[in-house]
């Protein structure tokens, strides 16, 4: 493990393993920062994914909202984390069609990891990052109004907006929560919810830039961001400073 800086933060990420998860995770650990990352595979050569960073993985399959509230909370006991600075649930699932087609299952899968997984995560969490009066970010989508053929998706999504807008005003002062909405990325995430883009793939944003775009709705403790290819291309990114989140 790197060495640990003493303005390092404790921040967990959910959906860690790839995409824009998985390099949140490498870039705050860049910085010094202790990362407990959180995937739904039991094992994971931790090696590959993050080198030598400070990061630590956990199995919180968000498919059993129950068993990832109890991964957690052993978790943060386990690493003595009393206090977290910062939570990014970003953990999520989709499925592409029209409505009529999908089936329960299908149904079920995605408000149990988009929705109902995240709300547990949160409960998990809340006492850490209240006593910390840390940041939970919870990564919606910009389908969260709804989409055309992701109707279960955009229904998850955008109970997710209820759900931060219920905590800023339940935390208050004693923790922030930013809603964060990406539009359309370029993760393996489509193609996982048998999407076939092709040439379209290149017009979506990168996942680094969404990954820093982001890290900067964070920084900035805003309150909700609707985060896009164009929106990305346009911010200027400044690099924080070590001991910043």
């Amino acid at each position: 493990m790197a060495k640990q800086d003493p303005r390092s933060h404790r921040i967990v990420i959910t959906g860690a393993t790839d995409g824009i998860g998985l390099l949140l995770a490498r870039s705050y650990a860049a910085r010094g920062h202790r990362i407990m990352a959180t995937g739904r595979r039991p094992e994971v050569d931790r090696t590959e994914l993050y080198g030598k960073l400070p990061i630590y993985y956990i199995c919180a399959d968000q498919s059993d909202p129950a068993r990832t509230a109890r991964s957690l909370s052993e978790a943060t006991d386990r690493f003595g984390w009393q206090k977290i600075d910062l939570a990014i649930l970003n953990a999520g699932v989709g499925w592409k069609g029209a409505a009529e087609d999908e089936n329960f299952a299908s149904i079920d899968h995605q408000i149990d990891v988009n929705l109902a997984g995240t709300i547990a995560a949160t409960h998990a969490l809340a006492p850490a990052l209240l006593a910390g009066k840390g940041r939970l970010a919870l990564i919606g989508s910009s389908l969260a109004e709804g989409g055309v053929d992701f109707a279960t998706y955009a229904a998850t999504k955008g109970a997710l907006s209820g759900l931060a807008k219920s905590l800023q005003e339940e935390w208050h002062d004693r923790a922030g929560v930013t809603m964060i909405h990406p539009g359309p990325t370029q993760t393996d995430m489509h193609a996982k919810a048998g999407m076939q883009l092709g040439a379209v793939r290149k017009f979506f944003m990168r996942a680094d830039r969404a990954a820093a775009a982001i890290e900067r709705a964070v920084r900035r403790g805003e309150d909700e961001r609707e985060i896009g290819r164009f929106y990305a291309m346009r911010a200027k990114w400044q690099k924080p400073g070590e001991g910043q989140l």
